[in-house]
């Protein structure tokens, strides 16, 4: 799965003052890695309320965008599959490989409730998948783990992207001084 073109995309949306959240649905089956975890770092950067839905499935590289959020939710049935990073379809036992597995699972453990050993545990087990290394985590499993926030739908995502709209909205609103001076008068807020 390619990615690239969502970057101008969140680029737009942190500078447009008329956007004050951004709802990220997945369904991937995982794919370019750099641009997967760039567009992840941005995500997990914006200035900007952010909540994350994962509906379908959220394989490999769709494990750092799903956590990049500010808060994240599963469908039920959703999964999210977990493993080692590929330059091909095997698994390559190369110094380069556990380095990108690293920047992953760093990345995983700092924006979601799980740590970075269990990340790995998850990653290199061989016991679950029939034709490769990791783990299948559905929806509640993913939440158990600390990956995921939520188990929830578009509902639940709107629903909690609109609370942390009007969190944000209340804290500019707080900032903002009872008194301010332009070059020849006072000016005091008041309310009514």
């Amino acid at each position: 799965t390619k990615y690239e073109h969502l970057l101008p995309r969140l680029a737009e949306a942190e500078e447009n003052d008329e956007i004050e959240g951004v709802l990220i649905l997945l369904n991937t089956m995982g794919g370019d890695v750099e641009a997967g975890l760039g567009i992840a770092e941005m995500i997990a950067s914006l200035g900007k309320p952010t909540v994350s839905l994962v509906l379908g499935g959220s394989h490999s590289i769709g494990g750092p965008l799903a956590v990049s959020a500010d808060y994240s939710f599963i469908v039920p049935s959703g999964t999210m599959i977990i493993h080692p990073v590929r330059s091909s379809g095997m698994f390559i036992g190369v110094i380069q490989s556990y380095r990108n597995m690293e920047r992953i699972t760093r990345f995983i453990a700092t924006h979601s409730h799980i740590s970075q050993e269990r990340i790995v545990e998850l990653m290199l087990d061989s016991t679950q998948l029939v034709k490769d290394v990791g783990t299948m985590l559905e929806g509640e499993e993913a939440v158990r783990e600390g990956m995921i926030d939520e188990v929830g739908g578009i509902h639940e995502a709107f629903q909690k992207l609109h609370e942390l709209i009007d969190e944000e909205r209340r804290k500019k609103k707080q900032e903002k001084p009872d008194h301010f001076f332009d070059d020849t008068k006072w000016y005091t807020k008041i309310s009514m």
